[in-house]
């Protein structure tokens, strides 16, 4: 068969993920795709899988695009024809200390949100359940009974066979030199066999795909690491139908395979590999054995099977796999070219992730749009740095462990740090500052005071920062807070066509005098939030777009993406320009009145509004807007002149209690005040209406804006699920995401950030509560009885539509501080 000179899609890479995707595109009516692999199919990582498929993941979708994954190789035999050696004989984990049990139980109540059958169980139960294995030391675990177990080349083989009999072509032995990039859009691909254009190019060339993406000019951060595992001699008694048992405080796996134990690692330092390229002949080969290595997880490997360490070992495999800074897989069209999307760097969960990852970026080509939230492996996370083989080198060391090290709350990376830092970063560190990493910003989580060492002690209860970030939320309910927040992304949109092409993206209105600060959502055409940020109008023609530092490529290209080409403006990205410091606090006044003469008066300086004024020796944009929920300023200086501007506060603040605050208080502070997050309280699948920001939106405004049509159906029909506040009853309880919210014994929702508010003394959270059977409207919701399931434990918990702290935002407005009480159980 020859290659054609053209097809509408052309998938690079023939593993698991490639053929998955091909199937899915083809089931969805889409025939002309051709697939070209540069061997044969499954020939990089796929063939050598250890097979697993489970169903939980961390968050939501993706645990729902891993049940897909389940239902679909269940099912895909019988439709093929193929046999893909897919069994469901359940998975248990175990743990041998009280934090990890705490870790587990979490997952199993977040399980129960996504009706995955899960049971827990004791040591004993573990013993009855998997013959052989040491208990003694164990404390507890969890059984998915669902789980199951795949034969990778067989079910690749399958997803081939699907694709081709609906019309997919698939080439092997054709490898792709090129991905054909003209006027900022994929057209095709350069192969040895010649040249073949396409509408859509799809990246699924695993360890491959960061060299081709960069080919391009597109940023694809992974990099492949060694992966170990053995398979014994057969072993006498091993039942076929075992669970795949986890071990994950021995970084190891335990799965039965045809009379044998095949044992993997995720040891805690990783061994990079390729960091010169990949051999051009790499086709089902295996790396040099490296016992030495792995000798220390063997042992605790026949510690935990006993029987192991008289059994004999048949294979010592090591073969590499891909892995990201995150341990997240990378999915979507990439922010630097149109019509070129990537599915890779899947951390050694490719198996059970291919199914549900191939169908949903196969809706998202053919649709236009990501059918789900999908921010969690959304490419466009990934910041343009992250390409960087030797950063890529680094982290991995590390990222391969931490699938089985603890997940522990606020827990920092440690490898591959300080690539981005604020001008103010040195004053900070001086200053006590703990740093956490976003998106390559260091960033100052909390601070130490003197003679306290700067770094985490993680647990699951209150951490050894929680009373020092007590102090400082404090601080900024009482006195005054300094924040230090250079790591915003911002962008300027200038030009004659400025303001409407600006309004006509935000979903509140832009069209405001010279100086006004709107606080709005970027929707797309179903009504989703696509960004939650605030606009500045600094001149009639230029406008200054603030959004989060995690988000910046994100909203970045979909502001140029959303602006006409014949429009007479332009967007730039001028984040790097300015440092930003935020004082807030109801003595945030008085202490800003020291260093400038600028009236800072309710009448001359009203809430919403900005201004340029003097500070110190510096001339700034003072923006009188909030975070936190107090009054204060966001004061954005020329990045040479904030250290200065820095020092001068810190000095003229002493009088009047003047606090440094980390990112920790500022989450705290906001939880109070119920100020959403984006990616975790409103995404693309949330709209204004159900997440309480419909008071943020222009409904009528001239023009209109991209997605009134679907909020005004949405606002017209009501909703079924609807953004509360929850405070629990005990405060010995932290919430953090994912919990389960039961209204009236039934559960109706999860938790979508939490964080304990120290002015209320009580935990705090937020979830959709969701009605089944009809509207979500403020007399369903707050007729109901609450319960936040932590850990197993049900906790009673208040909702509210408003917030619990300052319901009436009088503090913001400058007006009489308010008592620090939680506000009635009310929508009022």
């Amino acid at each position: 068969m020859d290659l054609p000179n053209r097809a509408q899609v052309v998938i690079v890479g023939g593993g698991i993920v490639g053929c998955s995707i091909a199937y899915h595109l083809t089931l969805r009516g889409c025939t002309d795709v051709v697939l070209l692999e540069r061997k044969q199919l499954t020939c990089g990582t796929t063939w050598h899988a250890a097979g697993l498929v489970g169903q939980l993941r961390a968050t939501y979708n993706l645990t729902r695009l891993a049940q897909y994954t389940t239902s679909l190789y269940a099912s895909l035999e019988q439709e093929t024809g193929q046999a893909t050696g897919f069994r469901q004989t359940g998975s248990v984990a175990v743990a041998t200390h009280a934090a990890r049990l705490e870790e587990l139980l979490r997952g199993a109540s977040m399980a129960k949100c996504f009706g995955l059958e899960v049971q827990t169980l004791t040591p004993g139960e573990i013993g009855e359940l998997w013959p052989g294995v040491h208990t003694g030391d164990l404390v507890g675990g969890v059984f998915l009974p669902k789980d199951g177990r795949t034969n990778p080349i067989d079910t690749t083989q399958a997803l081939a066979k699907g694709a081709k009999s609906r019309g997919a072509r698939i080439f092997e032995n054709t490898k792709v030199e090129e991905i054909l990039v003209e006027n900022g859009r994929a057209v095709g691909v350069r192969t040895a066999q010649g040249v073949m254009r396409a509408d859509t190019v799809i990246n699924c060339a695993g360890m491959w795909a960061h060299e081709l993406g960069a080919k391009a000019g597109t940023t694809v951060p992974l990099h492949a690491a060694e992966h170990f595992y053995i398979v014994t001699e057969p072993m006498e008694g091993l039942s076929s139908n075992l669970p795949v048992l986890r071990d994950p405080d021995g970084c190891a796996y335990f799965k039965e395979d045809a009379g044998k134990l095949l044992v993997g690692w995720f040891e805690p330092v990783a061994k990079p590999w390729g960091m010169k390229g990949i051999p051009e002949s790499f086709s089902f080969d295996q790396l040099p054995d490296d016992l030495e290595h792995i000798e220390p997880l063997l042992t605790a490997a026949m510690h935990r099977t006993p029987a192991l360490a008289k059994t004999g070992i048949n294979l010592f495999f090591n073969g590499p796999e891909s892995f990201t800074p995150d341990d997240r897989y990378l999915l979507g069209e990439t922010p630097e070219v149109r019509n070129l999307f990537v599915a890779a760097g899947f951390n050694s969960i490719g198996i059970q992730s291919a199914g549900g990852a191939g169908k949903v970026l196969a809706d998202w080509v053919i649709d236009g749009h990501p059918p789900m939230d999908l921010w969690d492996v959304d490419i466009r996370r990934c910041m343009p740095f992250q390409r960087n083989r030797r950063y890529l080198k680094d982290r991995t060391v590390e990222t391969l462990g931490l699938l089985y090290a603890m997940h522990w709350p606020f827990r920092q990376p440690e490898t591959a740090r300080g690539v981005r830092r604020s001008i103010l970063h040195d004053r900070l560190l001086a200053h006590g500052a703990c740093f956490g990493e976003v998106a390559g910003w260091e960033r100052a989580n909390w601070f130490a005071p003197k003679g306290v060492k700067a770094e985490y002690a993680y647990s699951y209860g209150r951490q050894n920062w929680f009373d020092y970030s007590a102090q400082e939320h404090m601080a900024v309910r009482e006195a005054v807070g300094l924040f230090d927040q250079s790591s915003f992304a911002k962008f300027l949109v200038q030009g004659p066509d400025a303001e409407r092409v600006i309004n006509q993206i935000c979903a509140n209105n832009i069209a405001v005098p010279v100086g006004k600060i709107v606080y709005t959502q970027w929707l797309n055409v179903r009504g989703g939030i696509e960004a939650d940020l605030t606009v500045t109008r600094e001149a009639p023609d230029r406008f200054m777009v603030v959004t989060a530092a995690a988000t910046q490529v994100r909203d970045f290209t979909w502001l140029q993406r959303q602006i006409p080409q014949d429009a007479r403006a332009t967007a730039t990205d001028v984040s790097a320009g300015m440092a930003v410091l935020s004082l807030m606090g109801p003595r945030s006044r008085e202490l800003l009145a020291t260093l400038t003469d600028a009236d800072l008066s309710n009448a001359a300086f009203p809430f919403g509004t900005s201004q340029t004024i003097d500070l110190a020796y510096a001339r700034v944009r003072a923006s009188r807007i909030t975070y936190v929920g107090e009054l204060g300023w966001e004061i954005y200086i020329p990045t040479e002149c904030a250290p200065a501007v820095f020092d001068a506060l810190m000095t003229a603040g002493e009088p009047f209690g003047l606090r440094l605050a980390g990112y920790h208080a500022l989450n705290s502070l906001r939880m109070e005040k119920a100020y959403r997050h984006w990616g975790h309280d409103i995404s693309d699948e949330d709209t204004p209406v159900q997440s309480g920001l419909g008071f943020a939106v222009a409904w009528d405004k001239p023009g209109g804006f991209i997605g009134r049509d679907a909020l005004l159906s949405q606002r017209q029909q009501g909703v079924n699920r609807r953004l509360v506040q929850f405070a629990l009853s005990d405060p010995a309880h932290l919430l953090y995401h994912n919990e389960p919210i039961w209204r009236n014994g039934v559960i109706v929702g999860r938790i979508s950030s939490g964080m304990f508010g120290h002015a209320l003394g009580q935990s705090l959270g937020m979830g959709y509560v969701e009605n089944s059977a009809g509207l979500a409207d403020k007399d369903f919701v707050m007729a109901g009885r609450y319960e936040i399931e932590v850990a197993g434990v049900k906790v009673a918990a208040t909702a509210s539509l408003v917030p619990f702290y300052d319901p009436s935002s009088a503090r913001i407005k400058g007006a009489a501080p308010t008592a620090t009480t939680i506000a009635p159980a009310s929508g009022q």
